[in-house]
C-alpha cells in the first residue's frame, strides 16, 4: 500500500526534497470508508471512456448519492492528465481510487503516478469555476465545487514513488 507523508518525513535525495515542496498540499486524511473500490489502469488512446465507464459502474454498485456524470468525468480528467503529463508507475499503469467518506458522503477520487513534478499546480488548485476561454481538464473540479490537492506518493519504506493527486467531490 502507498502512503505519503508529510513535508519532516527524511527524503533519500535533495532533488526529491525540493519537488516535494513544489507539489505538497495538504491531502485529506484517511477517512472512514463507506465504499472503496481501485484499479491500476493500463495506458491506452481510449482510457477516458474507459474510465467514465468504470467509474459509473463502480458508484453505483457503491450506492453513492452524488452526480456519478460528474465524479466519471473528474475521474476521466485526473488519470487522462496523469497519463499525457506524468509517467506509469512501474508496472505500467496508473492508480485510480475511490472512497467515499462514511461521514461526509464525499467522494475522494485519488490517482497516483510515478512523476513527481506537477507544473503549475497552485494555479490549477485555486481556480475559479468560472469559465474563462477553453475550460482545462482539471478546470473541472473547481467548475464542480470540488478541491485539489496532491502530494508525495511514497512507499511503506518511505522512498518517493512519485505523487498522489486528489480530487475531492461534494455528493450534492
Amino acid at each position: 500500500m502507498s502512503t505519503t507523508a508529510d513535508a519532516t518525513t527524511a527524503n533519500s535525495s535533495d532533488q526529491a526534497d525540493a519537488q516535494e515542496g513544489a507539489i505538497s498540499r495538504a491531502l485529506r486524511a484517511e477517512v472512514e470508508p463507506a465504499f472503496q473500490w481501485s484499479v491500476a489502469i493500463v495506458a491506452s488512446a481510449g482510457v477516458g471512456s474507459l474510465v467514465r465507464d468504470r467509474v459509473r459502474s463502480a458508484l453505483a454498485d457503491g450506492r453513492w448519492q452524488g452526480n456519478p456524470d460528474k465524479a466519471a468525468r473528474l475521474s476521466s480528467e485526473l488519470v487522462v492528465n496523469a497519463f499525457h503529463h506524468g509517467e506509469t508507475l512501474p508496472d505500467g499503469t496508473i492508480t485510480l481510487r475511490l472512497i467515499v467518506d462514511a461521514d461526509t458522503r464525499e467522494l475522494l477520487i485519488e490517482v497516483e503516478d510515478a512523476f513527481l513534478d506537477f507544473p503549475g499546480f497552485a494555479d490549477v488548485a485555486n481556480q475559479s469555476g468560472a469559465v474563462q476561454g477553453k475550460p482545462t481538464g482539471l478546470w473541472w473540479v473547481a467548475h464542480y465545487k470540488g478541491r485539489l490537492s496532491c502530494d508525495v506518493l511514497k512507499g511503506e519504506d518511505s522512498q518517493v514513488l512519485g505523487k498522489k493527486v486528489q480530487a475531492i467531490l461534494p455528493a450534492d
